[in-house]
């Protein structure tokens, strides 16, 4: 059995960046970002910036919502799984962020 696999002997699909990134889109303007670029502000700051890279999404996201330039978490979007924990992780920031304006 291959490292690939799980314990019933299936591996999970290839990460096909390209389609994720489209739906990955649709989840953040449904959340209430604002595309811009190839970016998301809240409110006009940024908050979210992206790119394909080597077969997947390379994430920075706001610390916090400023008007000047962000200080960035850099995150990486390599399989489904990766992409529900960055969504959950953007949910939580934009309630924090809702909460301190």
């Amino acid at each position: 059995m291959s490292d690939d696999t799980d314990t019933w002997g299936f591996a999970p699909p290839p990460f096909n960046a390209e389609a994720s990134l489209v739906q990955f889109k649709r989840s953040l303007r449904e959340m209430g970002l604002s595309e811009r670029a190839s970016g998301f502000e809240l409110k006009g700051r940024q908050a979210l910036a992206y790119e394909l890279k080597d077969g997947a999404i390379a994430l920075r996201l706001a610390r916090r919502l400023t008007l000047r330039t962000p200080d960035w978490d850099a995150m990486a979007v390599r399989s489904g799984a990766d992409q529900r924990k960055v969504l959950d992780e953007i949910k939580r920031r934009l309630a924090r962020w809702q909460d301190e304006d």
